[in-house]
């Protein structure tokens, strides 16, 4: 059954209900009124049940002999129990509630002495539990208080979250226990369940809905892994210094770090430095299972996050179109930010309506409204109807020779000639943009004419590099620049484009232990001179392969075709779109191992743009003008990338 029919149904069967679901989820005073359009906070959340099972993964990772059990708190409306209706779940399965918190101020669970929950972190129980919803938080094997063993993306991460859909559906157990025989059962639920959560959650929400299980109706990954070696590496370039075992030991409970040895050097054998791929990333890659999902997608992202990079974005929502999932998305100018905290109001408004169609069945219109919520400027959205827009096409733009070396041009007429560089992995993305206009050493670039009209791309792009390297490795950078003046939220500083502040704002009822207030953000703004727009890298020891690398022959030209994340970006009239080839983009990919000196071919290399309007759009938006004499001083932009170990955490 195709994902559009899947809607065609419900909602007639919604509507054919609605004298029962008015029953069930409306005060007296609306309950002769016409189909509802909202969920109403009618039920106590003071009152909710809270409680705790142990749902039985079918696994025994830790290998202790008995069968893993992950922990699943949860709160519901005590109102609907006492009645025997049922109702739809909210789920959000992580490995930080223990050890690190979630959302920009760290929350983590808390219980009472009897075990059951009393904080449990965000604002989603506050505002949905009221609202007719059971909110439940699961513990992934291996933390807080699950047996199992974190395997970072895996088979017992995914299968440890499926196993709740599944108990929440009848399929599976549960025990009222960690230890206990005492079977706990999910008579309280219609079954259907929406999967949430940021970074490392919303990956696992990815992972479960790539199993095809039944009962997920619903998923909306915030800044989401959608496959685990892009995570780590980019066509064969390493991203981090170090592999998921580093990220297991981070969030393993001190239970799982005594039984789990076996597992994490699992984890070192399995995700060898040397960048070519291996079984342990099969297992971790979602996106060759798209065509088993049969739940919804509302997908959202930064379009600057460096840490979840955006290319999980652009492969995840491809894979998904092309198997025809219902889809929306909202990309922010941030970098790794829950929407709480760069659009509040209208994600908790977006957030109810998603959940009240696609769980209540609620015919609400939002299924439609515009595919993409876009952030143009700090705080200005704007609504595509689909995305890519419809009049996107694939553009071939060429570099050709300037006046000066490495110093080139951009346009749609094939250069020839060569340009050489040299990589110093002390430089980056940020250094080769300032100095777009002057000849260095360490990078090519090529720019075009100031353009007389708005360029926008919108979706992925690749560049197609052949070069001659010097030595037997070499790494490779390719970068997209907005080259103008613009104010932009400041992504390169800790809060990666806000500003928390100290009043807050609450979003749902509070109780003495579990708070619905929440402190206030604003945009953290900079003012540039260019804005970088996207990125690849890649090994080009990878040429042959983007799953195995080879040595290289010093002196033999190399072909190869760079991965460039998906963005939506407006190059406005008067600015110039530039493409730089570099090496080593400084603490965005990690060096070679030699320092080689790179010469491009620049008849056999080019980029390939998701151009809106296309090589005409292009044309038109170059016609008639006249190239700029380069500035004589640096250009400004974001300070350069952090240095930090960065780990897929929802905390700011």
């Amino acid at each position: 059954m195709s994902k559009r029919m899947r809607f065609t149904i419900w909602r007639p069967l919604a509507t054919a209900a609605a004298g029962a679901l008015l029953a069930a989820f409306l005060s007296p005073a609306t309950a002769n009124a016409a189909a509802p359009r909202e969920s109403r906070p009618v039920y106590s959340y003071e009152n909710a049940i809270r409680e705790a099972v142990w749902v039985d993964t079918g696994l025994d990772h830790d290998r202790d002999g008995k069968g893993d059990r992950v922990a699943v708190d949860i709160v519901r409306p005590r109102e609907t129990a006492a009645q025997g209706r049922k109702v739809p779940v909210i789920m959000d399965a992580s490995p930080y509630y223990s050890c690190c918190g979630r959302g920009n101020e760290g929350q983590k669970k808390t219980y009472d002495a009897n075990g059951d929950v009393v904080q449990m972190p965000l604002f989603y129980d506050n505002y949905f539990v009221p609202r007719g919803y059971a909110f439940v938080g699961v513990d992934l094997a291996g933390t807080n208080r699950s047996d199992g063993c974190v395997d970072v993306g895996g088979r017992s991460d995914i299968l440890s979250a499926k196993a709740v859909v599944d108990w929440l559906n009848g399929r599976a157990k549960a025990y009222t226990t960690r230890t206990g025989t005492t079977k706990a059962t999910a008579t309280w639920t219609n079954g259907r369940t929406g999967m949430i959560g940021k970074s490392w959650d919303g990956t696992i929400a990815n992972g479960v809905a790539a199993t095809g299980v039944e009962g997920l109706k619903t998923i909306v990954p915030i800044s989401a892994i959608s496959s685990w070696y892009d995570y780590y590496f980019q066509q064969g370039a390493p991203l981090y210094d170090s592999g998921p075992h580093w990220l297991s030991d981070y969030v393993d409970s001190p239970d799982a770090r005594a039984k789990c040895g076996a597992v994490q050097q699992m984890l070192v054998d399995g995700a060898p430095r040397s960048g070519d791929w291996t079984p342990l990333w099969t297992e971790r890659d979602y996106v060759k299972d798209a065509r088993k999902v049969r739940a919804s997608v509302f997908l959202i992202h930064g379009m600057q996050d460096l840490n979840v990079r955006m290319k999980h974005v652009g492969q995840w929502w491809d894979a998904l179109a092309k198997n025809g999932v219902e889809r929306k998305i909202w990309l922010s100018q941030t970098g790794h930010v829950d929407p709480f905290d760069f659009r509040r109001a209208e994600w908790v408004d977006t957030l109810h309506r998603w959940f009240d169609h696609e769980l209540l069945g609620y015919d609400n219109g939002i299924d439609r409204e515009p595919m993409a919520d876009i952030e143009r400027h700090p705080d200005q959205w704007v609504t595509s109807k689909a995305w890519p827009p419809r009049g996107t096409d694939t553009t071939t733009l060429r570099p050709a020779k300037g006046t000066q070396a490495g110093v080139g041009t951009l346009g749609l007429s094939k250069g020839k000639g060569t340009e050489t560089f040299t990589d110093d992995p002390q430089h980056g993305e940020t250094d080769w943009a300032a100095h777009i206009d002057r000849p260095t050493p360490d990078k090519a670039g090529f720019v075009t004419k100031p353009l007389t009209r708005d360029l926008r791309l919108s979706g992925s792009s690749e560049v197609t590099v052949t070069a001659t390297p010097t030595t037997s490795t070499a790494h490779l950078s390719a970068v997209l620049v907005d080259l103008g003046p613009d104010t932009i939220r400041d992504y390169a500083t800790s809060g990666e484009g806000i500003t928390t502040l100290t009043d807050r704002t609450c979003w749902g009822v509070s109780t003495t232990g579990d708070s619905a207030c929440f402190k206030e953000t604003k945009a953290k703004t900079a003012d540039v001179d260019y804005t970088v727009v996207s990125r690849g890298w890649a090994d080009l020891g990878n040429y042959a392969s983007d799953r195995k690398g080879e040595p290289l022959t010093p002196g033999k030209a190399y072909t190869i075709t760079l991965d460039l994340a998906a963005t939506d970006h407006v190059v406005p009239a008067g600015h110039r779109l530039a493409l730089i080839v570099a090496g080593t983009d400084k603490d965005l990919i990690d060096p070679p191992s030699t320092t080689p000196t790179l010469t491009l071919d620049l008849a056999r290399t080019k980029a390939r743009l998701p151009l809106v309007g296309g090589a005409l759009a292009f044309a038109r938006a170059t016609a008639g003008s006249v190239s700029a004499a380069p500035e004589a001083t640096p250009l400004d932009g974001v300070t350069a990338p952090r240095t930090i170990h960065r780990i897929p955490e929802g905390g700011q």
